[in-house]
């Protein structure tokens, strides 16, 4: 072996045994280690994690309600815990979905059978079978052939991003009148993200194309509890409110389908303009036309639509399958005195029953493309949202224990003041007290049950019509504007991923307070009229005296 050899040799040993990195002083390793450590666990998602169990802990040491049992406040902490993870997002969404699971028992709000009951309820059917039939009308581009024809329709010539706004905003509004909140919503948001699919994908999204995507889900989440106060029908809310008028003042003159129509349609539109207004200000900017232009030109989607052909044998049936769940949804129960085909099975079928046979008929009528097939397969299905559908059966769980720990008990005697509120200080207070429940409880149609007959009792005390209370506390409970547990329709549009916690609040802050307005202006005035509430003796039952108004 050469010198040379040698001498090479001798420097790769060397070069073995030398360290990797730079040699440091242990202490000084050590010392910068904890330094490190400490700043990686002092990090703001770290200190949000540690909000939700510290709020929990204060409520149990300071909060005492007076006349209440100790799991009310047990319940309180729970909701701020879960609440405080929510808004932050310190874990996943899904995850806190999941707390109310080992929260409720160990802090003996519920045993653990109890809690998850509450995440299979009805109205989680029927978003589950929902959720499937919007994957088949996705699977058939459906979705893409309606978006195509509402935006050529409504986006003007040239490109009008608020004309298009306001097109989408009254098709989901004049749908949700006449179906469930829940079924219009299903039935819209395929339509928002047909008009999504038009545009770059988000991370290549400008701002103004970024801020128009949200607001084309928004206006449908919005758009459908609004469009649902103009009718009887169009929300269960307001049925639960004409079937206790009945119950409570039997005597008195029914509120018909008209009635209520002269009143809650004016309501509702004004409301609808504030929200478009409102949205506009927030979401549309200048130069957004010219920004979308180039994927929401008339010419362009002309073609597109020419491109799409006839319609084939699935889409037909995808079509079809979803008329038959709309169909099915509006006559399985329409009035006390017209029973839908729901009492042919004694009222046990509900509309999640329903949601689901659909969604099962899916799985079995064949698509005509391929022998064997069927519109839709299991392998589909592994694209449904089950994160959000945990979402939403942690509000029926936090539903159920704010009902069983007596906080709702608590919540009603907090609004016992308004039997010394001034008269003209009724409707703005009622609304705002209905309003802010709501968010708390999933079901507008729960938080109506709970607050309605509460308010006729308040009425009776204050001497007044009942109607002037309980008109706008129903319908303020479909002011759901906050969070996406606050109401079922708000998870439809949540499941798109095109909208966070923070837009709807930025959204539905300035919203509330409209809607909290329009009820304030109206039920004192047109209400008055439409309902009668000047007369004292027309809601009087014919047993009991007339009481002073």
């Amino acid at each position: 072996m050469s010198g040379e050899d040698t001498g090479s040799v001798e420097e790769q040993q060397k070069g073995m045994k030398a360290p990797l990195l730079p040699v440091q002083d242990s202490a000084s390793h050590n010392s910068n280690q904890q330094v490190m450590t400490l700043k990686s666990f002092l990090t703001l998602k770290n200190l949000y994690i540690i909000l939700g169990p510290l709020l929990s802990l204060l409520i149990c040491l300071l909060v005492k309600l007076k006349d209440a049992p100790a799991s009310s406040v047990k319940m309180l902490a729970v909701i701020a815990w879960v609440f405080a993870w929510w808004v932050t997002e310190a874990v996943p969404l899904p995850v806190t979905s999941l707390c109310p699971l080992f929260l409720f028992p160990l802090f003996g709000i519920g045993s653990a059978d109890s809690v998850a009951h509450s995440y299979m309820d009805d109205v989680i059917t029927l978003v589950l079978g929902s959720f499937i039939l919007a994957l088949a009308v996705e699977r058939y581009n459906v979705h893409r052939r309606l978006a195509l024809n509402v935006t050529l329709l409504f986006c003007g010539d040239p490109l009008n991003p608020a004309m298009l706004l306001m097109g989408l905003c009254a098709t989901t509004f004049f749908v949700s009148m006449w179906l469930h909140n829940v079924a219009a919503a299903v039935m819209m948001m395929p339509v928002a993200t047909g008009i999504l699919q038009r545009l770059p994908p988000p991370s290549e999204q400008s701002e103004a194309v970024n801020k128009f995507s949200r607001a084309v889900v928004l206006t449908v989440v919005y758009a459908t509890p609004i469009g649902g106060i103009s009718t009887l029908t169009g929300t269960g809310v307001n049925l639960i409110l004409i079937g206790m008028w009945k119950s409570l003042v039997p005597g008195a003159k029914p509120i018909s389908f008209s009635t209520w129509f002269f009143y809650g349609f004016p309501v509702a539109a004004l409301l609808l303009i504030a929200f478009w207004c409102i949205m506009c200000s927030l979401y549309v900017q200048k130069g957004s036309a010219r920004a979308l232009s180039a994927y929401l030109e008339k010419a362009h989607l002309r073609r597109d639509l020419e491109a799409l052909g006839p319609m084939s044998f699935a889409e037909k049936m995808v079509l079809s399958v979803f008329g038959l769940l709309i169909l099915l949804w509006m006559t399985r129960n329409i009035t006390d005195d017209i029973p839908g085909w729901g009492s042919l099975f004694n009222n046990l079928v509900g509309d999640g029953s329903v949601s689901v046979l659909v969604a099962v008929l899916l799985f079995i009528i064949p698509n005509m493309k391929q022998e064997g097939e069927k519109l839709m397969s299991w392998n589909e299905c592994k694209k449904l949202p089950w994160n959000l559908i945990l979402l939403l059966g942690a509000g029926f769980a936090l539903a159920d224990g704010v009902q069983s720990s007596g906080l709702a008990d608590v919540f009603s005697r907090a609004i016992d003041f308004l039997e010394d509120a001034p008269f003209w200080a009724i409707a703005p207070a009622v609304s705002l007290i209905s309003s802010i429940i709501t968010e708390f409880i999933t079901s507008n149609d729960a938080t109506a049950t709970l607050i309605v007959p509460l308010l006729y009792h308040i009425a009776r005390t204050m001497h007044v019509h009942p109607l002037l209370l309980m008109v706008p506390g129903a319908i303020a409970t479909e002011f759901a504007f906050w969070l996406p547990t606050s109401t079922p329709s708000n998870v439809v549009g949540f499941a798109t991923g095109h909208i966070e916690i923070k837009d709807m609040l930025k959204l539905g802050v300035p919203l509330k307070v409209a809607g909290i307005v329009v009820l304030s202006i109206l039920m004192p005035t047109l209400g008055s009229v439409v309902f009668g509430t000047n007369d004292g003796t027309q809601w009087v039952t014919q047993v009991k005296a007339p009481i002073r108004t």
